[in-house]
């Protein structure tokens, strides 16, 4: 299956929190999407890699992604490294993706820069003919993305640009939620420890967040990117044209 746009979370519930609306506005224009996620998170606090697992398939449904899948690297200890990068070269190369979306280039979880890093270089040599994977025994063809975004997380970072996803943004914080045992949720009560991401102001942050880019444009709610590479546009048609 040939995927448009292919988003990369090192751990399950990070491309929920960073890019979920996104995802929702390109499946709303019959784009064909999907999530990797790297590992299974086993190190957080609260819960646990199959309750993890189970989450992530609810927030799968939830934004009707065509694929979702887990690498199952170690979480914490994974490395920017040949065998990694050809973990990442062979997903990349099966669903052959337009557009790559990844953790942000730098934050808080030192994770997130990492898999940004690995992502970013296992994206490149997925171009290079002379780098040989083989899926299922077969030989995989060489594919290089046309775009590498990242998506803001924690830290604030100012984006190269920012897309509308207010109408999306209640399902997004719907795909969020599935991941019960790690946000808040008033009506659940557990003898989980409290996290950083357990408050209810975690949630609220990324709320804020989201209306913060979205003032920007002269929206409710937006998601921001950052790309290394110059962002190219079709036409003036591409512009949200609204008083801002």
């Amino acid at each position: 299956m040939k995927l448009d746009v292919l988003a990369f979370g090192v751990h399950p519930d990070d491309v929920e929190l960073g890019c979920a609306g996104t995802l929702l506005v390109e499946k709303s224009k019959g784009k064909k999407t999907g999530i990797i996620d790297l590992t299974q998170g086993e190190l957080g606090t609260r819960g646990t890699a199959e309750t993890r697992a189970n989450e992530a398939a609810r927030a799968a449904k939830i934004l009707r992604v065509d694929v979702r899948e887990n690498l199952k690297m170690a979480d914490g200890f994974f490395k920017n490294d040949a065998a990694h990068q050809k973990a990442v070269i062979q997903v990349i190369r099966r669903y052959r993706p337009e557009i790559i979306l990844c953790n942000a280039p730098q934050d808080r979880h030192p994770d997130h820069g990492r898999s940004a890093r690995l992502v970013a270089d296992a994206a490149f040599l997925s171009g290079l003919k002379k780098v040989e994977t083989t899926d299922e025994g077969e030989p995989q063809q060489a594919w290089r993305p046309k775009y590498i975004l990242n998506y803001i997380q924690d830290h604030y970072l100012d984006p190269n640009f920012v897309i509308d996803v207010s109408d999306q943004f209640a399902q997004k914080m719907e795909s969020v939620k599935a991941y019960n045992t790690q946000f808040y949720n008033e009506q659940k009560q557990d003898d989980e420890p409290e996290t950083y991401i357990s408050t209810p102001f975690f949630l609220e942050g990324i709320v804020n967040r989201a209306k913060m880019f979205g003032k920007m444009i002269g929206v409710t709610y937006a998601e921001g990117f950052i790309s290394t590479k110059m962002v190219g546009l079709t036409g003036l048609e591409a512009f949200i044209l609204k008083d801002t």
